[in-house]
Order: structure tokens, then C-alpha cells, then sequence
């Protein structure tokens, strides 16, 4: 008996001498650091060779940051999670492994069980180079509670930017020296939202159909479809019927949403889960409505927001074997289900997808459906699939800098949009004489 527990002990040991070590850097901060922890100790359960460090490396941009510095210094990690428009900088960089080369060399890997509306995003120049991963796009919630309160029936939110108005109107609530009690609208400052509602109208953010057919050299969207959003949250702005947060400040529009201060909310699809949990906790009851957008212009679509797993190149041969069963392990039906499930963030896959239709899920969680139906009605284009550029972190803080000027009455809608396209535009090209 004491020969066998020596042998058995040995045996695990030399297991643990054995196991493959990889590094996953994610930028999901909250509870999702443990709920990604889990799902790396799921997988090492499966694989007791493979050994997953799980390390949360704060935002999006500081976790390419992080990422950049360690490639130079020679300690990246073998999984990273980058955001959607950190992709045309990390195929410029050259560090990744693309991962279609995997999934060729892989015969058990079907990539005709992914959503093809997810695929169009990663996929550049006819080749994926990223696994998509914790996908989402923008979405309205509202308080179907006040709505009743303020006389507007609760199963008919709108859905124009000209209803938006109105109805942000008869949702506000102010005291008699005019401060508002009850906000009809609120978001987070954030020009993901200004690009989620361009393609909602099918317009570009920039040149050669979106940096799809080739290298952008200019923003183009001072535009009507530009201007009418600026109008839109100007309008609102000016009213007192939004309220605007700082700069990328998801917490205090979701928050304000949340305490009921305010009763209409754009956020993203990840924030599903949370919303639902959060409408029943404070006694509300919860609605779900695609993005608006005025009344005549084209139908578009969503883009992909999120983010995605990136292979990095440069480690040993059995390490990038082993990080890529995990990302594969990520990507999986079941994986994406608990996923989506616990955040709001699409499945991937369409045997997800199938699953959940099957069991009944959505018939419960209507919300769950509003964000995956949007995606899946969007109309496919360069415009809906998204704009590619090295340049986009700077486009984000010039344009959100325009809608800062505009709402504090220092431009107007016009002169706001024209300083965004040509800070837009100065970015492209400071970034192409820096890499090309």
C-alpha cells in the first residue's frame, strides 16, 4: 500500500515538473476576473498538462499597452484579449500567430459553426486573425415602469431619432427652480456610440470602405448621417433631458440608469445580465429596444464592439500548441453559453446559439434576444462591418473631445463634427507616416 501512494505521488509530481505553462492577460475587470478564472480552471481540469496564468491587466488599452512593452522586452504572454479596434495595430505589429493558420493545421476545428456577422469583423484582407471572443454592440434599455408613470405605453419605445426626442422629453422630470430629477436619457460619453449610430444608417467613419479595400487615409464622416447624431444628443444636451457623464464613464450611466434617474439608457449587450438583475433588485421592470435613428435615413446595422483573443508569437513550439487548445477551449459551444449567459456578450457560435433557442432560454430572457436579434438583422456591409485602423484610439478621444465641446456650448453641432473628421483624419495619417 505505502509502494502504491509513493508511486502515485511520484507519478503527480512529475505531472506538475511536466505541465505547459501559458500566461492569458485579459482586460475584464469586476466580477468577470474570477468568472474568467473559473472558466481557465475548468479547461486545466481537462488538460492537467497545460498550466493557464490568468492575470487581469486593467483596461483595454492598457492591456495592449502592457502587451506592447512586454513583446519588446521579451516576456509576452501567450493569450491576450484585445479590443476590436486594437486589430489593424496588432496585425501592423506583426506579433501574432493569425489564428486561420491555426485552425487549417487543426482538422478538428469547424469555423462553419461561427457567426459569420462576428467572423466579418476579424476578418482582414480575407484572412481571421484573432478568435472573437466577448462580442457585443450597442444597445437602448429602458424603465418600462416610468414609461407607465409618464403616460407612454411601455411596449412601444422609440426607435427614430425624432420619437427619441419626444419621448426623452415626457420621461424628464424637473423641480421648480429646473433641475432635473428625472433624466430621460443617458449614456456613457463614449464614441463608440457615435460609430455604433452611423452604422445603424449605414454610413462609414472612414475611407476606403471603412480601411476594408485598403489603407484609410482620411475620416469621412462629416456627413448628414454625422451631423444628425451630433444634432440628436446636442438637442438632448441642450434640453436637459440626457444626462452626459465624463469621459467613458460606463459606471455612471449604468448607474444612473440603475437608481432610475434616468429612464432611458445605450449601453452595450454585455450589460444584459446586469440590467436584468439590477431592474428586478430596484423593483423596475425592464425593456430592451434596438438602436434608434432618424427617421429617413438607410437601414444599416451594429458593429462588433468587444473584444478577442490574440495568439502571440515567439514562444516554443508545445507552449503555443497548448495556448491554442485553450483558445479553441474559449470559443467552445458550452463555454460561449455560460458566457453569454452571466454578461450579455454573444455567443460566437451558432451551435450556441441553437442550443439556446432549443432549451427555451430566450423565451425567458427576452432582453437577451433584443441585442442578439440586432446583430443578426444587421445588414452586412464595409459600413456595418466596421471601420479598420492603427488610428482609432485617437479618433475615440478626438471625437468624444467634439461632443465635449459641443454639449459645453463651445461649438456647435457643425463646428463640433467638422473638428472631430479633421482630428480624425490628422490621427490617420500621423499614424500611417509612423508605420508605412
Amino acid at each position: 500500500m505505502k509502494k502504491f501512494l509513493l508511486v502515485s505521488v511520484v507519478l503527480m509530481f512529475s505531472l506538475i515538473l511536466s505541465a505547459t505553462t501559458i500566461q492569458f492577460w485579459h482586460a475584464m475587470g469586476g466580477w468577470r476576473i474570477d468568472f474568467l478564472q473559473s472558466q481557465a480552471d475548468a479547461f486545466m481540469e481537462l488538460h492537467p498538462d497545460i498550466e493557464v496564468e490568468v492575470q487581469y491587466t486593467g483596461s483595454y488599452r492598457d492591456t495592449l499597452n502592457k502587451m506592447i512593452a512586454a513583446v519588446q522586452a521579451g516576456t509576452a504572454p501567450h493569450v491576450v484579449q484585445v479590443f476590436e479596434i486594437g486589430t489593424q495595430m496588432m496585425i501592423d505589429g506583426e506579433v501574432a500567430i493569425p489564428i486561420e493558420e491555426m485552425m487549417e493545421a487543426d482538422p478538428t476545428f469547424d469555423i462553419g459553426k461561427f457567426m459569420p456577422q462576428v467572423l466579418n469583423y476579424y476578418r482582414v484582407n480575407g484572412k481571421l486573425y484573432s478568435m472573437p471572443f466577448n462580442s457585443s454592440n450597442a444597445i437602448v434599455f429602458y424603465n418600462k415602469s416610468l414609461f407607465e408613470k409618464a403616460g407612454l405605453d411601455p411596449h412601444d419605445p422609440p426607435t427614430t431619432f425624432e420619437d427619441f426626442i419626444e419621448v426623452a422629453r415626457k420621461l424628464t422630470i424637473k423641480d421648480s427652480a429646473g433641475n432635473v430629477e428625472q433624466a430621460g436619457f443617458t449614456v456613457s460619453l463614449n464614441s463608440w456610440f457615435f460609430e455604433q449610430l452611423l452604422a445603424a444608417q449605414d454610413a462609414p467613419l472612414i475611407d476606403q470602405n471603412n480601411g476594408r479595400t485598403g489603407r484609410p487615409t482620411k475620416a469621412v464622416f462629416n456627413t448628414p448621417e454625422g451631423l444628425a447624431i451630433f444634432e440628436w444628443w446636442n438637442t438632448m444636451s441642450q434640453e436637459g433631458t440626457m444626462i452626459n457623464t465624463k469621459f467613458e464613464d460606463w459606471t455612471a450611466a449604468r448607474n444612473l440608469f440603475i437608481s432610475q434617474k434616468a429612464a432611458m439608457l445605450m449601453t452595450s449587450t454585455s450589460d444584459v445580465a446586469l440590467m436584468m438583475e439590477s431592474a428586478e433588485t430596484n423593483g423596475f421592470e425592464l425593456g430592451s429596444v434596438f438602436l434608434p435613428r432618424p427617421s429617413d435615413s438607410k437601414a444599416g446595422g451594429a458593429i462588433i464592439g468587444g473584444g478577442s483573443l490574440w495568439l502571440i508569437d515567439g514562444h516554443p513550439d508545445e507552449e503555443t500548441k497548448a495556448a491554442w487548445e485553450f483558445i479553441k477551449f474559449m470559443a467552445s459551444t458550452e463555454q460561449q453559453i455560460e458566457w453569454h449567459k452571466a454578461t450579455g456578450y454573444f455567443p460566437v457560435r451558432k451551435d450556441s446559439v441553437e442550443k439556446l433557442v432549443a432549451s427555451g432560454y430566450y423565451g425567458d430572457y427576452p432582453d437577451h434576444l433584443t441585442a442578439l436579434l440586432q446583430l443578426l438583422l444587421s445588414v452586412q456591409s464595409y459600413n456595418t462591418n466596421g471601420a479598420i485602423t492603427g488610428a482609432f484610439p485617437e479618433i475615440r478621444t478626438v471625437v468624444t473631445t467634439a461632443i465635449e465641446k459641443m454639449i459645453a456650448k463651445e461649438m456647435t453641432p457643425s463646428e463640433a463634427l467638422k473638428y472631430a473628421e479633421d482630428g480624425a483624419t490628422q490621427a490617420i495619417r500621423d499614424y500611417n507616416e509612423a508605420n508605412y
